[in-house]
């Protein structure tokens, strides 16, 4: 069955201006780091983009090594594209990255030239693109000059394979070192995507001021802490969890499920009950209360999960007093 997008798609969706570029990106996107892998229905993948594109959600967020296994994604993503997707490509935001290990010997992994202009090529192929809106160096890369890398995505663009180009996981230094060489070449970067939640907050120590002074958008991952920060653990490890699974390829930070972070999140969830807020949209509208973050990518395995994470944008402004007791909730 052909699908029509709902034409109300753009009434409730809030939309931000990434840094100090001229794109904006809706609050909420949707990631498919996981449940979009071989081992994942089709028909469900559909639900969960279709769920999103209509409720405003623009921005699909993939890398070279999502899955399982490695590039499964950006297939599944690529045949919902051509099926679904196609006629709507000026309206969508396709997001990937590449940094992480890809494929066998030196060249498939890391931020050399060779790396990322071959992993791209990659990529556009399995998601059946001409070019993507953000390609993203994954991670900072020790061995290779940054010089290099920037060098490479300064390419990419010239080359009409990426429109944008963003970072995830570089400190403020590298962030500082990476932004003046892409200015230089005339490439400015996009944004930044670092880990951020209410259990992770290192982003505060720095980063968040280095991306306003550079005039950098920020949309952070694992916000809900891979489900920690959802009602999902509150009694203990459901057995058709990904944590219970144990899937892999990062599914869950099992040092997270600590007796300490789900009593943390146990007396969240009492603070989100009294704002008539579930604890994702809690822990989402917290991270979206600073006016710096651009948008939070969430991960779904089902299309309700997509319309609880949006439904945050009704409430996402915090009293005082609220923030102190997250503060004490927090400090345990």
């Amino acid at each position: 069955m052909t699908y029509l997008a709902s034409p109300t798609r753009y009434d409730t969706m809030e939309y931000r201006r990434s840094g100090r570029s001229g794109l904006q990106l809706p609050a909420i996107s949707v990631g498919l780091w996981q449940n979009f892998g071989e081992v994942n229905a089709l028909a469900g993948c559909r639900d969960i983009l279709r769920t999103a594109f209509d409720a405003g959600v623009t921005h699909f967020d993939l890398a070279n090594n999502y899955g399982p296994p490695p590039g499964a994604a950006e297939e599944t993503f690529g045949r919902l594209y051509k099926s679904d997707f196609k006629p709507y490509r000026d309206e969508l935001i396709i997001s990937t990255k590449a940094g992480y290990g890809m494929w066998p010997g030196p060249y498939g992994d890391g931020g050399s030239r060779k790396y990322l202009v071959a992993s791209l090529d990659q990529s556009l192929r399995r998601m059946g693109l001409d070019y993507v809106d953000i390609y993203y160096h994954h991670r900072p890369d020790p061995a290779t000059p940054i010089e290099e890398s920037m060098a490479a995505l300064d390419q990419l663009v010239r080359q009409g394979k990426a429109l944008y180009v963003g970072l995830s996981s570089y400190s403020p230094e590298e962030m500082r070192r990476a932004c003046a060489v892409l200015r230089e070449l005339g490439t400015p970067c996009l944004i930044h995507q670092p880990k951020y939640s209410l259990l992770v907050r290192d982003v505060e120590e720095g980063l968040l001021d280095t991306l306003a002074e550079e005039g950098v958008g920020c949309i952070a991952f694992s916000s809900l802490a891979q489900g920690v920060l959802t009602d999902k653990y509150l009694q203990g490890v459901p057995p058709d969890s990904r944590a219970a699974r144990k899937l892999g390829n990062g599914a869950i930070d099992e040092s997270q499920l600590n007796p300490a972070n789900i009593e943390k999140a146990r007396k969240l969830n009492e603070l989100a009950k009294q704002r008539g807020q579930s604890m994702a949209q809690f822990a989402l509208a917290w991270v979206l209360k600073d006016p710096r973050m651009t948008s939070v990518i969430i991960g779904a395995s089902k299309p309700q999960q997509v319309l609880d994470a949006v439904g945050c944008l009704k409430n996402y402004q915090f009293s005082a007093d609220e923030l102190a007791q997250i503060e004490v909730i927090l400090k345990g």
